[in-house]
C-alpha cells in the first residue's frame, strides 16, 4: 500500500520528449516541471488541435471556450470525425446545437432509442459509421428514418442488447438506402426473412462482413446467396437448420470467417463445412455443447483450417495464421500487433476474431454456463487480456466488460470467484485495466473502472490494486464529468472500502470528498452512482478517522439530503407519497447505514449529534423505518438506535414520531430478518433510556412486541429485546403490562437459558424491577383507564421471578471463594470472587447516573435475593468503569455525553462519583455489615466499597 504509481513529467530541456505512442496504455497527462509562466495560447495551431483530440468532449469544449483563438480551433472539423453519445442524454436539441460542428462526422456511437431518434438532427451527410447499444426500444420507423438519411452508411452495427422491436421491413430498408454497406451486425432480430436478405445480396454488392447474432430466425437458404460475404456470424442464433448450413455455404467463394458461436452445431456439420469450403480459413464454434460432447471429433485432419473451440488452445490456433509461431504462445495477438511486415489479409481475419471473440467470450460470462472454470482459468482469462490491448476501442471495452463479469458468480450479493480473480491478477491483468482507466476514452474508462470494481471484491486483489496506484486513479474517475465513468469509479472505491487497510488510503486520495460530491452532482435520476457513493461512505463512515472526513467533506449533508429525496426518476421508494411501493432503493438503504455508521462514533467525535442537528435527518430516518423494503428499514433503525445515545436525539426522535414508527416496526418484524429485528428493538432500547419515552412506547403497544422478539432464536435480538424490556420495567405502569402480556416467562427463559450472558443479566434486572414492590399499588389500578386490567397472578409470577434471578447471580458465584472471602478481607480472596462475577460481555450495558441510583436504592430493598442482585449489577458497573468501551448518560439532569473506554479506565473516578452522589458508600457498607443480609449481596458490596475507596484515593492525589 506504500507503493504509489507516479506520472511521467516531461522536463523542461533541449531534449525531446516522447509523448506516449499509444493514449490507451500511457500516462494520462505530462506536465512541465517548472513554475514558469506559459503563454498557452502562442502554441502552434496543430499542436492545439493534437492537444484537443487527447481530451473527451466535454473537456474540449469547456477549454475550446477559454479563449476566442481556441474556440476557432476547437470547432476544426477534423476534431469531429468521430462522436461517442452513450454518456450523454441526447435528444433532438442537443444534436441540433451540435450540427455545424458535425459537417464531416464520419463515425458515431450512441445509446439508448432517444439518442438514436437524435442522430438525423445532427445532419451528418458523410457518416460512414454507426454502432448503438441498449436499442431494445428502437423501432423499425426510427431505424428507417436513419439509413434514410445517410447513404453513404458503411458500417451499421446494433447491440449487444436485442434489437426486439426491429423487425425485416427495417433491415430491408437498410438494403436499399445503404449500398456502400461493408458491415451489418445486428442483435436480437426476431425473424431475418429470406426476401430481406435477398435484398442485402442485391442492392449492397460491398457488403462483406454480416452478424445476425442471438436471432431467434435466419432463413440459411437465403443467406447462401450473399456471394460477396467474407466474414459471417449467426453465433447465438437458434432454430437453425445445420444440414441445410453445411450444404450451402461452404459454396459461398470468398467466405473466409464462419462464427456459428453457442449454437447446436453438430460435427458432421462442422465437418462439412471445413472439408468442402475452398476459401472458408477460420471456423469459429466457441460453446457449442453438441460438438464438444462428440470425443471423437478431430480438426487435425482439416489442413491449413482454423477450428476455434473451447476443446483446443486457442493461442496456438491463432499462431498457425503466422509463417513463424515459435515464439508466439500466449503473445500471438501481441506479437502480431507489433509485426513490421503486414499482411493485409492476415489482418483482416485476425480483427475480425478479436471482435468474435470478445463478443462470444463476453455472451459466455454473462450466461455462466457450468464447467468452464478450466477454459476461463488457462485460456479465457489471458484471452481476455491480450484483447484488452486491441487497437479497437470496442473490442477493448468488451474484453474489460467480459473480465468484469465473468468473475461474478452471484451479482446480487456480490459473490466472486477468487480463482478468476487472482488468475487475472498473476497475468498482470490490474496493470492492464489500469492503464485503461487512464484512457483519455470515457468508454474505456468506465469499463476498466467496473472490472476494477467486481475483481476488487477479492481481498488479495484489492491489495494489489492498492499498490498499483489503484486508488488514486479510482479517486481521480469519481470526479469524471461523465455518470457512467463515475459510477464505476464509485462502485470499485466501494469495494476497496471494505478493507480496512484501504480506507486511509481512500481519504487520502480524495475519494470521500469526490464520493461526497457525487451524491450533490447526481442527486436525481442517477440510482447507479448514488447507490455505489452511499455505499462506499457507508463503509467509510464506520472507520473514526475516515468519518470525520465524511462530515467535514459534507457528507452528512449529502446523506441526509439523499435520504429525504426519495423522488428519483423511475427509482422510487415507498414513502414522502411515492407511488411505486414495491421497488427497492439500494442507495436509500446504504445512506441509511452511512448515517447509523457516523453516528456511531459518539464517543470519539462529534458526528452523532452533528447527524441529529441536521435539518429533516431523524424525520428522514423515522419515515424510512415504513418503507415496504426489509432492508432500508433496517438500515434506518440501526440509524436511529446509534443517534439515540445522543440525549437531543433521542428527544427529537420522539416529537419527529419515532416512538410510534419504532413500536409499529416491531410490532411488524415478527418474521422479519434477526438484522431488522435487533435493530428494532435496539432503537427502542436506546430510545427507552428516557423515562418519557419509556412510558409512550408502553402506551403504543411496544411491550408485546419487545416480549415477542425476546423469544427469537437469534442471540443478538435476546440482549436488545432484554435491554428495551429491561428500561420499560422501571415504570410501574410498564411493568404490569410486561406482566400481563406474558413477559415473565418470556425473560426467566432468557435469564436462565440464552446464550448471551448480557441477556441474562439483563432479563433478571428487569424482573428485579418489576417485582421490588412498586408494581404492587399500581396493579390495583390496572395499566389502561379505557379497559379492565388483564387478569394476573402477581404472587406466582413474583415468586417465578425471584426463583430464577437467585439462579442467575449463584451461577456467577463460587461458594468456598464467598467462604474465603467472608472470612478475609484480603484482596487476592476479593479478587478471585470478582473475576468470578464478571460478564465478559458488558459492553452493551449503558449505565447513567439515574440507573446506579436505582440499583444503591434497591440495596435497601427487604428482599434479600433483590438485595444480591443490586450487589451484582454495581459490581458490573465498577467492571465497565475499569475495563469497557461504553457510553453513558450523566447522572440527573446533566445532558453532556460520557464515554468509558480501553483498559485504564479513565472514567472510573467518574462512575465512582456517581456512586458517591448517590449515597453508595454508606449503603454499601449498611449492607456489608447487616447480619440478615445474603453472603453474596454482602461480598458484592464489599467488592464495589474496596473500588469506590480506591478511586476516592487516587483523587486526593
Amino acid at each position: 500500500m506504500n507503493r504509489r504509481v507516479r506520472q511521467k513529467v516531461a522536463k523542461k530541456s533541449k531534449e525531446k520528449v516522447e509523448l506516449p505512442s499509444n493514449p490507451e496504455i500511457g500516462d494520462a497527462g505530462l506536465c512541465p516541471d517548472s513554475n514558469e509562466d506559459v503563454d498557452w495560447t502562442s502554441l502552434p495551431d496543430d499542436t492545439v488541435i493534437q492537444l484537443f483530440s487527447c481530451l473527451n468532449y466535454r473537456d474540449r469544449a469547456s477549454l475550446s471556450s477559454s479563449c476566442k483563438t481556441w474556440r476557432v480551433l476547437g470547432l476544426s472539423s477534423c476534431l469531429w470525425i468521430s462522436l461517442d453519445l452513450r454518456a450523454h442524454k441526447c435528444d433532438p436539441g442537443m444534436a441540433v446545437s451540435l450540427a455545424s460542428r458535425c459537417v464531416n462526422l464520419q463515425k458515431i456511437r450512441f445509446r439508448g432509442a432517444e439518442s438514436a431518434d437524435a442522430i438525423i438532427h445532427l445532419q451528418a451527410r458523410n457518416l460512414r459509421e454507426i454502432s448503438g447499444d441498449y436499442c431494445r426500444k428502437i423501432t423499425d420507423a426510427t431505424l428507417s428514418m436513419i439509413v434514410a438519411r445517410h447513404e453513404a452508411l458503411e458500417t451499421l452495427q446494433l447491440g449487444p442488447d436485442f434489437c426486439e422491436k426491429v423487425s425485416s421491413d427495417a433491415i430491408k430498408a437498410i438494403a436499399f438506402c445503404c449500398p456502400k454497406l461493408k458491415k451489418l451486425r445486428l442483435s436480437g432480430l426476431r425473424d431475418v426473412s429470406a426476401d430481406v436478405i435477398n435484398a442485402l445480396a442485391k442492392h449492397c454488392p460491398n457488403l462483406i462482413d454480416i452478424g445476425f447474432l442471438d436471432c431467434l430466425k435466419v432463413d440459411e437458404v437465403a443467406l447462401g446467396n450473399v456471394v460477396s460475404v467474407h466474414f459471417l456470424s449467426v453465433a447465438g442464433t437458434s432454430n437453425m437448420k445445420w444440414g441445410v448450413v453445411s450444404h450451402l455455404w461452404h459454396k459461398l467463394p470468398k467466405l473466409i470467417g464462419l462464427d456459428v458461436s453457442r449454437t447446436d452445431i453438430d460435427p458432421s456439420a462442422v465437418s462439412r463445412l471445413l472439408s468442402l469450403s475452398p476459401s472458408l480459413k477460420v471456423l469459429c464454434a466457441m460453446n457449442c455443447p453438441v460438438l464438444e460432447e462428440d470425443n471423437t471429433f478431430s480438426v487435425n485432419k482439416y489442413k491449413g483450417k482454423l477450428l476455434l473451440a473451447l476443446f483446443n488452445d486457442i493461442f496456438e490456433g491463432l499462431a498457425s495464421l503466422f509463417a513463424d509461431t515459435t515464439k508466439m504462445g500466449k503473445n500471438v495477438l501481441l506479437e502480431w500487433r507489433n509485426l513490421k511486415t503486414k499482411d493485409k489479409n492476415v489482418d483482416e481475419i485476425m480483427n475480425w476474431l478479436e471482435w468474435i471473440l470478445s463478443h462470444t467470450l463476453l455472451r459466455t460470462a454473462e450466461s455462466n454456463p457450468q464447467g468452464l472454470d478450466v477454459f476461463w482459468l488457462k485460456l479465457g482469462a489471458p484471452i481476455l487480456l491480450s484483447l484488452m490491448q486491441s487497437s479497437q476501442e470496442e473490442v477493448q471495452e468488451r474484453a474489460a466488460t467480459g473480465l468484469a463479469t465473468f468473475v461474478v458468480i452471484d451479482d446480487e450479493n456480490a459473490s466472486i470467484d477468487c480463482g478468476r480473480a487472482e488468475a487475472v491478477m498473476r497475468d498482470g491483468g490490474i496493470r492492464l485495466l489500469l492503464n485503461l482507466a487512464k484512457s483519455w476514452r470515457e468508454g474505456l474508462q468506465s469499463e476498466a473502472a467496473k472490472a476494477i470494481a467486481n475483481l476488487s471484491v477479492n481481498a488479495n486483489v484489492a491489495k494489489a490494486v492498492a499498490e498499483e496506484g489503484g486508488i488514486e486513479i479510482l479517486a481521480g474517475l469519481a470526479r469524471s464529468m461523465n455518470r457512467l465513468v463515475a459510477e464505476e469509479a464509485a462502485g470499485g472505491l466501494w469495494n476497496l472500502s471494505v478493507g480496512e487497510e484501504h480506507k486511509g488510503a481512500i481519504a487520502e486520495a480524495g475519494g470521500i470528498k469526490a464520493l461526497v460530491d457525487l451524491i450533490f452532482k447526481w442527486s436525481s435520476g442517477s440510482d447507479g452512482v448514488l447507490e455505489r457513493a452511499a455505499g462506499a461512505l457507508a463503509n467509510l463512515a464506520a472507520d473514526d478517522k475516515c468519518s470525520m472526513e465524511v462530515a467535514l467533506a459534507g457528507g452528512v449533508h449529502a446523506l441526509v439530503m439523499l435520504a429525504r429525496n426519495c423522488k428519483f426518476e423511475g427509482v422510487q421508494e415507498q414513502c414522502y407519497d411515492c407511488n411505486d411501493l414495491n421497488k427497492e432503493v439500494p442507495d436509500l438503504k446504504f445512506a441509511a447505514r452511512a448515517l447509523a455508521n457516523l453516528a456511531a462514533h459518539g464517543d470519539s467525535n462529534s458526528n452523532n449529534a452533528a447527524v441529529g442537528q441536521e435539518a429533516g435527518a431523524l424525520e428522514a430516518l423515522v419515515q424510512l423505518t415504513r418503507s415496504l423494503h426489509e432492508g432500508v428499514r433496517q438500515e434506518a433503525a440501526g440509524a436511529l438506535w446509534n443517534l439515540s445515545f445522543d440525549d437531543r436525539n433521542r428527544e427529537a426522535i420522539a416529537v419527529a414520531g419515532g416512538v410510534e414508527a419504532l413500536v409499529a416496526l416491531a410490532q411488524s418484524c415478527a418474521n422479519a430478518s434477526p438484522g431488522l429485528q435487533e435493530r428494532a428493538a435496539g432503537a427502542l432500547w436506546g430510545l427507552s433510556v428516557s423515562e418519557a419515552n419509556s412510558i409512550a412506547i408502553g402506551q403504543e403497544g411496544g411491550v408485546a412486541p419487545l416480549i415477542a422478539l425476546a423469544r427469537s432464536e437469534a442471540e443478538d435480538v435476546h440482549e436488545t429485546a432484554a435491554g428495551a424490556l429491561w428500561n420499560l420495567a422501571f415504570n410501574p405502569g410498564n411493568a404490569l403490562r410486561i406482566v400481563e402480556e406474558g413477559g415473565v416467562p418470556a425473560l426467566v427463559d432468557l435469564c436462565s437459558s440464552s446464550v448471551s450472558k448480557m441477556a441474562r443479566f439483563m432479563a433478571a434486572l428487569a424482573l428485579a424491577y418489576m417485582f421490588d414492590g412498586r408494581m404492587d399499588e399500581f396493579a390495583l389500578i390496572g395499566t389502561s383507564t379505557e379497559s379492565i386490567s388483564k387478569s394476573v397472578n402477581l404472587d406466582g409470577a413474583r415468586r417465578m421471578a425471584l426463583k430464577h434471578i437467585e439462579a442467575f447471580v449463584l451461577t456467577f458465584t463460587d461458594p468456598q471463594a464467598f467462604a474465603t472471602a467472608a472470612a478475609s478481607s484480603a484482596p487476592a480472596a476479593l479478587a478471585q470472587v470478582t473475576e468470578r462475577a464478571r460478564i465478559q460481555e458488558a459492553g452493551h450495558l449503558r449505565c447513567s447516573g439515574a440507573e446506579i441510583g436505582r440499583f444503591v436504592a434497591m440495596l435497601r430493598n427487604p428482599s434479600s435475593i433483590l438485595k444480591a442482585c443490586a450487589g451484582f449489577a454495581l459490581l458490573q458497573v465498577i467492571f465497565l468503569a475499569e475495563t469497557l468501551k461504553n457510553a453513558i448518560l450523566v447522572f440527573m439532569n446533566l445532558i453532556h455525553q460520557l464515554q468509558f473506554t480501553v483498559p485504564g479506565g479513565r472514567h472510573a473516578l467518574h462512575h465512582a462519583s456517581l456512586m458517591q452522589s448517590a449515597g453508595a458508600a454508606r449503603v454499601l457498607r449498611a449492607a456489608a455489615a447487616a447480619a440478615t443480609a445474603p453472603l453474596e449481596a454482602k461480598i458484592f458490596a464489599r467488592i464495589v466499597l474496596r473500588n469506590l475507596e480506591y478511586h476516592h484515593i487516587e483523587s486526593s492525589i
